[in-house]
């Protein structure tokens, strides 16, 4: 019975016993260590492009809010953003589209439900 325990025994009991190895477990070990890293890079590279994404709209808001306008635009509605001129930074809204006159147009706008100005892609 005493010998029938030891050959359950999940270690060697005696210097004369088979050497129990592990095997596989420092490849194991390092293709799992290339997979999370690979995991963890492309997260960041995901975070990365989606901060940069939340900066972009967070200076078209400022530059909006900052803007001149004479109206309170509508949510759901198109605004367009101009310049005066060249060398001036004074910024104004406007509901007149950029086909129907000749000014510095910067870009076109559209407020959204909860105040947040979404840029609308140049046609």
């Amino acid at each position: 019975m005493k010998d029938k325990k030891k050959s359950l025994l999940k270690y060697a009991d005696n210097v004369a016993s088979p050497v129990i190895k592990q095997d596989g477990v420092k490849a194991w070990q390092t293709d799992t260590l290339k997979s999370v890293n690979r995991h963890f890079s492309q997260k960041f590279e995901e975070i990365k492009i989606e901060y940069s994404k939340l900066i972009d709209e967070f200076k078209w808001n400022e530059l909006i809010y900052k803007s001149r306008y004479s109206f309170k635009p509508l949510q759901g509605k198109t605004y367009h953003l101009y310049q005066k001129n060249d060398n001036d930074k004074d910024l104004f809204l406007s509901i007149i589209d950029p086909r129907e006159w000749d000014m510095l147009f910067i870009g076109s706008f559209k407020l959204l439900s909860n105040n947040k100005w979404e840029k609308i892609k140049d046609e």
